[in-house]
């Protein structure tokens, strides 16, 4: 199987790369900056295409030669999730690109969603729930994909949408909880500033995440939204005082020092029946 994975260098493209790789995958992978690809790991061993996928002049043909599945995580502009450049940019960019990489022949079709395409819903989250999405970030993610459902009943083609939660590893936004909380350890602080740290929250090693995103490319049979994701909730503050403890560290926590979002509700996580049951039914070929 070829796949061209569009964000290669970016947190979740660089794992999704070396995942597709080890379960014996060619891949065409894409980013805009050739400086940040020659740094990763696995750059002797993909074709590496140095190119902005909305830039008019992009040879669409050529990019997509040979390509079994386009796995799309190219979005700039994260972690803003509030900004109307996501709306205003990102959605119908990143839509003339699909539908041009599916007018080229591309036949599936792997896109990554949020989970802020749920909005301010509570609870267990299935795909069945429906979108409510409260900021540009969420509403860009669930328009494209409602944009998608139309062009595949013009032009089909297999659409996978995955809904990626909270990810967390090697790569992160260095604004990010842990990262931040490791650069504070390193740097041998005496506390860090935190939420009070009651929020439940779905978490996933973004290692995980990249396997998972395997699989459902290798289903190619799969079509729809699925969960990628946990499915266990866990505070903030358990998943803080867990790093801490794994870095053998001592840290004071600075509880309640900021605000909690606003963006976000207060307890969410995924239900993720739909992603084990895909699991299964590889684990059973």
């Amino acid at each position: 199987m070829k796949v061209l994975v569009t964000g290669a260098t970016g947190f979740v493209g660089r794992h999704l790369v070396a995942a597709l790789l080890a379960r014996g995958c060619v891949v065409r992978a894409v980013a805009r900056n050739a400086e940040t690809a020659q740094g990763m790991p696995w750059i002797n061993d993909v074709e590496f295409v140095a190119a902005d996928i909305h830039a008019p002049e992009l040879d669409i043909a050529a990019l997509t030669d040979g390509i079994d599945v386009l796995a799309h995580l190219a979005w700039p502009g994260l972690p803003n999730y509030r900004a109307l450049f996501h709306f205003e940019h990102n959605l119908m960019a990143d839509y003339r690109f699909i539908k041009r990489a599916v007018e080229a022949g591309v036949k599936q079709v792997l896109v990554t969603g949020t989970c802020f395409e749920y909005g301010m819903q509570s609870g267990p989250l299935s795909e069945q729930a429906e979108p409510q999405p409260s900021n540009p970030y969420g509403l860009a993610k669930h328009t494209l994909h409602l944009f998608l459902q139309n062009l595949a009943q013009e032009n089909p083609f297999t659409l996978q949408w995955a809904r990626l939660f909270y990810l967390h590893g090697e790569g992160q936004n260095p604004n990010s909880l842990l990262a931040a909380l490791d650069r504070a350890i390193d740097a041998g602080d005496a506390t860090f500033n935190m939420s009070a740290g009651e929020q439940l929250r779905d978490f996933l090693p973004i290692r995980n995440a990249a396997d998972f995103l395997c699989a459902i490319v290798q289903q190619r049979d799969f079509s729809g939204v699925i969960n990628c994701a946990s499915g266990h909730p866990i505070s903030v503050r358990a998943l803080v005082e867990q790093r801490v403890r794994e870095r053998g560290a001592s840290i004071n926590l600075n509880l309640g020092h900021y605000p909690y979002p606003t963006h976000e509700p207060m307890a969410f996580w995924a239900v993720v029946d739909r992603l084990e049951q895909l699991l299964e039914t590889q684990r059973t070929r």
